[in-house]
């Protein structure tokens, strides 16, 4: 392992940056549009559907008061403040600030970590190149994206005819949401010696935050908070929606994001510089690879089992705030027909309590599956990292080592929600007095989401045999199912539409007459692109980085 390189006497930390920038800028031409027009595009859409929807502000009240203000509601988009076309804009935005924020800590792991697994970042270093160059040169280009995404918010929701201050801090927001990730994306590259470890830490925080703020909002209603509402101020997603955007701006609460951000630049750039290049902070422990660990299965187990251990612990906890978080959540709607009928046909249950459960698990299956597409994914970063081919040399087969990292894709989102939905019941039933009773019935809710996440496991497992250059594309296919799911709600879109992601067809397993069906096509759909991964990976290269 060669040391880090010094540039020369006359040479600054910052050498060759701008070079780094338009390196950075050419290759991702094509994936940094990707995500920021739509997400860009998109508030301004909400704002005139919602302009055309309820054009009086009797009519925007009374869907305050019957829908946006719904305790599962609140928990996935966060707060709203007030019933102007704005606050009912920024509140189905919500979720965009995650979308940013999982998009900036991609890019950054990206052009980092995974640089210097491929080798690049060594070749780079030999020549007059800074000490700080190439993590400021990832971290510039990223929240350039941010600053620009955040402008063409503000811009779109201005020209829709929204109030120029709120439409500002509404792109504000999302842009530092963005940025205080991308920085955390920084100090996770240089933790682990895997561009896939450095994914696994950075979409660990993203993971834990959304817990945090969907815990603190899960028992709000109408922006009016609740009891929890202080785990929402820990969280890096919880603190935009609380700029108050379009009702009493509170641009104060910007700093947190920016401080945030500095607090984690100085930690990851001290440590990049006092390590080797292609080493982390966290060294790998070594084999030994005999008895568990031998094999592929082994290997594999070694390799996944910590993140595993991760979001089960972190899903668990999640399980708990929510199932605490049922009765309040019942109760504060008691008596609305029009929630009761909302909240029946997003659960599945005419129980108000029992309901919104069943709607606020259903949205698990979405981060289930990005531990599905993690995992498969990892696969490849084996591949790059030059990790595979010598395993691949040995009496190891193609398609047992694939299979090996697959098995972690298809166990991981069972277990996970598995644990989501006995947490969920225990919590619940230990609040109605039928711990018995509730477990199982939430497990079963549980698990009824863990076909549709296995749809985008299998995807990304066919990238990685098929085409593993795009194996990033499964990463938008989500961030594609969540913005569907969105767009579905407040546009009206047709079936045939909404019947494009998985999750469309998860049956609600809490009333009497739903089919497994659906899970069955699921099941197989996912089946065969499994097959297809492991047909396509048997016959392609695999080259050396």
């Amino acid at each position: 392992m060669s040391a880090r390189s010094e540039p020369g006497p006359r040479a600054s930390a910052f050498t060759g940056t701008r070079h780094l920038v338009r390196l950075i800028l050419r290759r991702d031409r094509i994936v940094l549009p990707i995500w920021i027009l739509p997400l860009a595009l998109l508030p301004a859409s909400y704002a005139s559907a919602y302009a055309g929807l309820y054009p009086t502000a009797a009519e925007r009240a009374e869907y305050l008061a019957g829908t946006a203000s719904n305790p599962s509601i609140v928990a996935l988009l966060g707060p709203v403040y007030g019933d102007s076309i704005g606050a009912l804009t920024v509140q189905r935005a919500g979720l965009f600030a995650a979308v940013a924020a999982l998009a900036s800590v991609l890019t950054v792991v990206r052009h980092t970590r995974t640089e210097e697994e491929a080798g690049r970042r060594e070749l780079l270093g030999a020549s007059v190149l800074g000490r700080y160059a190439g993590l400021t040169a990832a971290l510039l280009v990223t929240y350039a994206a941010n600053v620009l995404l955040g402008l063409l918010i503000a811009g779109g929701l201005a020209a829709a005819g929204l109030p120029g201050a709120g439409s500002l801090l509404f792109g504000a927001g999302v842009a530092l949401t963005g940025i205080a990730f991308a920085t955390v994306g920084g100090l996770a590259a240089q933790l682990t010696q895997s561009a896939g470890g450095a994914r696994g830490i950075g979409l660990g925080v993203l993971g834990l935050a959304f817990a945090l703020r969907l815990g603190g909002d899960a028992g709000g209603s109408g922006g009016a908070g609740g009891s929890a509402e202080w785990l929402s101020w820990i969280s890096p997603l919880g603190w935009a929606p609380r700029g108050r955007a379009f009702a009493d701006e509170r641009w104060s609460v910007l700093l947190l994001p920016v401080l945030f951000s500095a607090a984690v630049a100085l930690v990851a750039y001290p440590v990049s510089v006092r390590r080797d290049v292609g080493a982390g902070v966290l060294p790998p422990r070594l084999g030994p690879a005999a008895g568990a660990l031998a094999g592929p299965f082994g290997l594999a187990w070694r390799l996944h089992r910590g993140q595993l251990l991760g979001w089960t612990v972190g899903f668990g906890l999640l399980g708990l705030v929510l199932g605490g978080a049922a009765d309040a959540a019942g109760d504060a709607v008691q008596g609305n027909e029009q929630i009761a009928e909302l909240l029946a046909r997003l659960g599945g249950s005419s129980t108000l309590a029992e309901a919104y459960l069943g709607s606020t698990l259903s949205l698990t299956a979405l981060a289930a599956a990005g531990y599905g597409i993690q995992a498969a994914l990892r696969a490849r970063a084996e591949e790059t990292a030059g990790r595979a081919e010598p395993l691949l040399a040995t009496a190891v087969s193609r398609s047992r080592w694939l299979a090996a990292h697959l098995l972690f894709a298809l166990l991981g989102p069972v277990v996970v929600l598995a644990v989501t939905g006995a947490a969920t019941g225990l919590s619940y039933g230990l609040s109605v007095g039928d711990v018995g009773g509730e477990v199982p019935r939430m497990l079963g809710v549980g698990l009824a989401q863990v076909p549709a996440a296995w749809v985008l496991a299998g995807l990304a497992a066919l990238l990685v045999g098929w085409l593993p250059r795009f194996s990033w594309a499964a990463w938008a296919v989500l961030a594609g199912c969540l913005l569907l799911g969105q767009i579905g709600a407040i546009l009206d879109l047709s079936q045939w539409v909404l019947d494009i992601s998985p999750f469309t067809h998860t049956p609600q397993v809490l009333t009497n007459n739903w089919t497994a069906t659906p899970l069955v096509a699921l099941t197989a759909l996912t089946t065969l692109l499994l097959a297809l991964s492991l047909r396509t990976f048997h016959t392609r290269d695999v080259p050396t980085p």
